[in-house]
């Protein structure tokens, strides 16, 4: 076991000691300081901004956090191409590191509730860029590549500590800031997603846009001990998907971050390039399954940069519960009575039915 006073240069030195040749080691570990540095950075304008009083808090932290990662990618020898979440999926190559990294970004998740002293987070990946050239046609189909080009993967949390979570692919680790000397120390060693648990994160608002198999799952966790589960489940939404998964991380349970039913633009969902895959390996790496209902996430093939999906991230258990209702829906095991002739009727509706 580590000693508890690890620092992130510390394991990332042990943990690529012979992953990679020389030059790819140290870009590798390269890219993954300049991702500490501006966690901690994001991390004191979010303290900066709470101490100043300003309005608009959570826009602007947003804005501020997306250009100083802009800003490390551009200075970066080791980033050969960054492509940056809520900004239209723009993205830009870089002459001054053609076989460096491919970084993704979404630099501020839950911004909106900075201003009431709310959690948000960060998410990360570096994929490998398969490409030798800075032209952005040739190295499109690097952005296109699966699960199975992610090298490192992120989320940092920002709370009463500011924690950043990685993944090298040999399990998921938690390193918490130290603001006393700014460096990050790991705290959560191996963390493992518990075989059981009763977390069940999804926004409730959009309940009338779920699939059908999400809300037979939701309304069977809500009926708790009553009802066919046989044990209570805990409700919540906190509006940021990163502490949303870190809680389950903790604590077990599901993280959903649905397709909406009739979605047949794939625009409803997570982002599947910056966010869904990036936490998905997290949840893996972590002994936890991550699923989009029909099939595994890390398998998918993003079309373009800007695609997204549903996604079911968690307690291996609860997750299989889940694709199991898909399939049971779309063999029509599942499917409620559907009638053209008594459906406007409430008592033939649907739902009433579901």
């Amino acid at each position: 076991m580590p000693s508890l006073y690890m620092t992130l240069d510390d394991f990332l030195a042990r943990a690529l000691d012979g992953e990679h040749d020389a030059a790819g080691a140290y870009r590798l570990r390269g890219v993954i300081g300049e991702i500490a540095l501006a966690v901690r950075a994001i991390a004191a304008m979010i303290e900066r901004v709470m101490l100043d009083g300003s309005a608009g808090a959570g826009a602007g932290v947003q804005a501020g956090a997306r250009e100083l990662m802009m800003a490390l990618c551009e200075r970066s020898v080791c980033v050969a191409g960054y492509s940056a979440a809520g900004s239209n999926g723009s993205w830009s190559t870089l002459s001054t590191a053609r076989s460096g990294y491919l970084l993704t970004v979404e630099a501020l998740d839950g911004g909106a509730q900075i201003a009431e002293n709310g959690v948000a987070g960060s998410i990360f990946s570096v994929r490998e860029a398969a490409c030798e050239s800075t032209d952005k046609d040739a190295c499109e189909t690097a952005w296109r590549r699966g699960g199975d080009a992610l090298r490192a993967a992120a989320h940092a949390l920002y709370g009463p500590s500011t924690l950043l979570v990685l993944t090298l692919g040999h399990g998921t680790h938690g390193f918490t800031l130290d603001r006393a000397s700014g460096t990050f120390v790991l705290t959560h060693h191996a963390m493992r997603v518990p075989d059981e648990g009763v977390e069940v994160a999804i926004d409730g608002a959009r309940e009338h846009a779920w699939e059908p198999p999400v809300l037979r799952y939701v309304r069977e966790c809500r009926a708790g001990s009553a009802g066919v589960r046989e044990r209570d489940f805990s409700l919540r939404n906190g509006g940021c998907v990163v502490a949303d998964l870190h809680r389950v991380l903790m604590r077990g349970g599901v993280s959903i971050v649905p397709r909406e039913f009739r979605d047949v633009q794939d625009a409803s969902g997570l982002d599947l390039v910056h966010a869904a895959q990036p936490l998905a390996w997290l949840v893996e790496q972590a002994g936890g399954a991550a699923s989009t209902g029909r099939e595994r996430v890390l398998d998918l093939q993003p079309r373009a940069l800007d695609v997204r999906t549903g996604v079911v991230l968690g307690t291996t258990r609860e997750v299989a519960r889940i694709e199991r209702y898909y399939g049971e829906y779309e063999r029509g095991v599942d499917r409620p009575f559907d009638s053209p002739l008594f459906n406007e009727r409430s008592l033939f509706r649907p739902e009433a039915c579901a």
